[in-house]
Order: structure tokens, then sequence, then C-alpha cells
């Protein structure tokens, strides 16, 4: 009779670990962005990073502020925000270079963060916030 409640209490705990194991590793819920008007809505945080990364960081040498506002409680950025007018010069940006790979380069499907596009934020840019000659 001892080894059976033994028995019981191992099944038990190892019944109580697996399902707490099992709710830790539950798929997260996707992010919902806000205010994405050229970038897609579904987009992955993954994605967004990196298009953030390697589109805007690396290819004009800026910082998220550049674009993004800061929250109005002095904290971070409130990067839905749309009182900085590059953000929205940024998003003109996006448009000209899908339009330039699709109509003059024939890209079938264009997207900001993909390696098909032929013209990118770097091709001008170069590391620069304004390109040569723009001021």
């Amino acid at each position: 009779m001892r080894i059976n409640r033994t028995a019981a209490i191992i099944t038990s705990l190892a019944i109580a670990v697996s399902l707490m194991a099992a709710s830790a590793f539950k798929a997260a819920e996707p992010v919902r962005y806000t205010n994405l008007k050229v970038l897609p809505k579904n987009i992955s945080a993954k994605e967004l990073q990196g298009i953030m990364v390697d589109d805007f960081q690396d290819a004009l040498g800026v910082n998220c502020s550049f674009c993004h506002a800061g929250n109005k409680n002095g904290r971070g950025l409130d990067f839905a925000s749309d009182a900085r007018p590059e953000k929205e010069i940024a998003r003109q940006m996006m448009r000209m270079t899908i339009g330039i790979n699709k109509k003059y380069l024939k890209v079938k499907h264009p997207k900001i963060g993909s390696d098909a596009l032929v013209v990118s934020c770097n091709t001008c840019h170069k590391g620069q916030p304004f390109p040569d000659g723009v001021e």
C-alpha cells in the first residue's frame, strides 16, 4: 500500500510539472502593431526589427528617435505616433523604393526588408541620414 501511495504522489507531481511546462511553452499571441501604413499589418516582431535595423539604422546611420516621437511620459518612444515628419518621409521613401523595384526593375513582389529588392534605402543613403547633395 505504501508503494501505491508513493507512486500516486510521484505521478501527480509529474502531471503537475508537465502541465506547468506545457503552459509555459504555449505559443505567445502574435504582436499586433498599430499605425502601419506601408509595412504589412501582420508583420512579425523579428521581421519588423530586421527592417528597422537593416533598412533604417544601418542604411541611414540613425537610431529609432530619428523617426519615432518620444512618449508623453518622457519614457521610451511612441512608435504609433506620427508626430515626427521624418516618419512620413520614411513611408514615402519605402513607397518610392517599392515602386522603382516594381516598375523599372521588374521585381514581381517588392517588399521592404526583402533580399529581392535591387534599390533599397542604402542605394542612395549609404549610411547617412541625408544622401549626398540633399540637405
